[in-house]
């Protein structure tokens, strides 16, 4: 695990940084347009890319060397940040400037994360690979913890600049590590008598290589599915809080959710999770929708609270078995590509909850719970009439769909028996590193 707590650890710098960046983005566009719909375009600008190119890069990434893909996304977005800050310092930041910045600085981000997951496999050896997925959710967890506080402050101690130039320091600091550091080579066989190649070939292959395993492509499409509940109920909890509640009790609520991931995250980096990581899964995605139905119950924060806690903390252990899953049982060849490709499935979420949770809520869930409507005497009693009711009905029914869909993935027998119908790919040990180039890593980031 030495090799890779190194990496790990610029990545999570880089996180922090990269999160500052964002979180101060999305204040500053506020605060100098004062119009929401500016605000939430940043979101489709970042994200859109990311489902686009994704299948595309986790393609780039089976070919290249991991390590200089992941170099290679954080010099890109190292660079779109200098721009950022030099328009900014010299006064000619304009709201134009920052779409296309931020959709090129996505497309660098899309190569980051199959890149890290497929590296992760080579780093790792296959008895350690739950506690590193573990590790790998808890720096996201604590970048989404610690970014929106730390940038609402430092923007007013030290302005937007300052915020980039810290940015621009961790992804020094990442780079320094990735460059010092040395994977272990993946050795991969190329057939000489196969078709030419090319970039849309390959990555078709990787569809081709989960529909030849029907086992792996339901857990991926079980995985997207979910996500596109979980981003809904994402979308309306603040306007469901605040319909009932003050913005005390959201920044509460906010702060359980950040618990809740982290102590997911440390019970998989430190307890390493059931050999037997379907069943975890789909207990975790039934607590998860359970959860969910809490939400809606009743206008009572302790109940989000307390439903938040267990949903996040199951969100963190399902995610991260899915994580493990897949760095086993797919080619190391295959992985970039694999893992590409799952992540345009579950970003795609984002932007169809951005666009359809709001007008769900307000044209049909608000008007059915009205104190006049006709679920008024008979929904309306258990969860109560009102504003903010529509959203609690609608959370009750994601939560529903929720435990829906994972009994329908307990019942697909392919899924279900996926860990025994495919073997481990990677072996019990990975190749490792010589022992002088680890001895001098760690000198030279103990010395940073």
């Amino acid at each position: 695990m030495r090799l890779f707590i190194i990496v790990w650890l610029g990545q999570l710098v880089s996180l922090l940084g990269s999160g500052l960046t964002i979180y101060g983005l999305d204040i500053w566009i506020y605060q100098h347009t004062g119009s929401i719909t500016q605000y939430t375009i940043l979101y489709l600008f970042t994200t859109l890319p990311l489902v686009l190119v994704s299948p595309l890069a986790g393609t780039l990434v089976d070919c290249w060397n991991r390590r200089w893909a992941m170099i290679l996304s954080d010099s890109g977005a190292a660079v779109i940040t200098l721009c950022l800050g030099y328009l900014l310092v010299t006064q000619r930041l304009e709201l134009w400037h920052i779409y296309p910045l931020v959709t090129i600085s996505s497309i660098f981000n899309a190569f980051q994360s199959p890149a890290y997951s497929a590296a992760t496999t080579q780093l790792v050896s296959k008895e350690y690979l739950d506690r590193a997925s573990g590790l790998t959710q808890l720096a996201l967890a604590v970048s989404q913890i610690v970014s929106p506080t730390l940038a609402a402050f430092l923007l007013g101690a030290i302005q937007l600049q300052g915020i980039i130039l810290i940015d621009l320091a961790t992804f020094f600091f990442s780079l320094i590590v990735l460059l010092l550091v040395r994977f272990p080579e993946v050795q991969i066989v190329v057939d000489s008598e196969a078709e030419p190649s090319s970039l849309l070939r390959d990555t078709a292959l990787g569809w081709s290589y989960l529909t030849a395993r029907p086992g792996l492509l339901g857990l991926v499409l079980f995985r997207a599915t979910i996500a596109v509940f979980w981003r809904f109920a994402n979308v309306l909890i603040t306007p469901a809080i605040l319909s009932f509640s003050t913005v005390t009790s959201l920044g509460i609520i906010g702060s359980v959710n950040g618990i809740g991931l982290v102590v997911g995250s440390l019970i998989v980096a430190i307890w390493e999770g059931p050999k037997r990581k379907m069943s975890t899964i789909l207990g975790f995605m039934l607590l998860c929708g359970f959860s969910m139905i809490l939400w809606g119950l009743r206008p009572s924060v302790l109940l989000l609270c307390i439903g938040s806690f267990i949903f996040y903390i199951g969100r963190s252990i399902a995610v991260s078995s899915i994580r493990v899953i897949l760095q086993k049982k797919v080619a190391l060849d295959y992985q970039g590509r694999i893992f590409g490709l799952q992540n345009a499935l579950t970003q795609s979420a984002l932007p169809i909850a951005a666009v359809g949770a709001g007008p769900l809520a307000d044209r049909i869930f608000e008007p059915l719970m009205n104190t006049d409507s006709f679920l008024a005497t008979s929904a309306g009693l258990i969860i109560g009439v009102g504003p903010g009711r529509g959203i609690g009905l609608l959370f009750i029914i994601l939560g529903i769909l929720v435990v829906f869909t994972t009994v329908l993935a307990y019942l697909y027998p392919r899924l279900r028996r996926l860990e025994d119908e495919l073997p481990d790919i990677v072996s019990d040990r990975v190749s490792s590193t010589t022992d002088e180039t680890l001895t001098i890593t760690e000198q030279v980031v103990n010395t940073i």
